[in-house]
């Protein structure tokens, strides 16, 4: 089952993000920017729920829809899609993919994108059999 994501999902997304990022993340900045998401008009956030005697989130997308003025438009960026070690391969990734898009195109958006970090090569092969194409390059500096 897919449905918004709520504050109770915290933990979850949490774990989640933490195998995405293959680190422990930091947990209280991580808590106020998932609470200020929550809130924002322009965030939509999916969990994919298992249908178990005991319901857990196997999967999670975020998007963020944003007026963007080199398309003059709207525009949906995925910003976080990960699913569940355990259960990656079973179309779950693609059922969020698929939600987050009909979303998008119900807002109106012209486009849906996302950036993927270079080393996951599984990743991109997901999003160009969904249909996407690989058209820039993310440059970053941390700081």
């Amino acid at each position: 089952m897919i449905r918004s994501v709520a504050a109770h999902d915290a933990d979850a997304v949490y774990g989640l993000m933490c195998q995405l990022e293959d680190c422990e993340l930091p947990r209280e900045p991580f808590d106020a920017i998932f609470e200020a998401q929550l809130a924002a008009p322009g965030q939509h956030a999916f969990v994919y729920v298992s249908d178990d005697a005991e319901p857990r989130v196997l999967g999670f997308i975020n998007m963020r829809i944003e007026g963007q003025l080199h398309h003059a438009a709207d525009i949906a960026e995925i910003m976080e899609l990960v699913v569940d070690e355990t259960a990656r391969s079973g179309g779950i990734g693609g059922a969020l993919f698929a939600r987050a898009c009909e979303a998008a195109r119900d807002a109106g958006c012209e486009q849906i994108e996302l950036t993927s970090n270079a080393r996951r090569h599984d990743a991109h092969r997901f999003y160009e059999n969904h249909g996407m194409t690989r058209t820039h390059v993310k440059f970053v500096m941390p700081f």
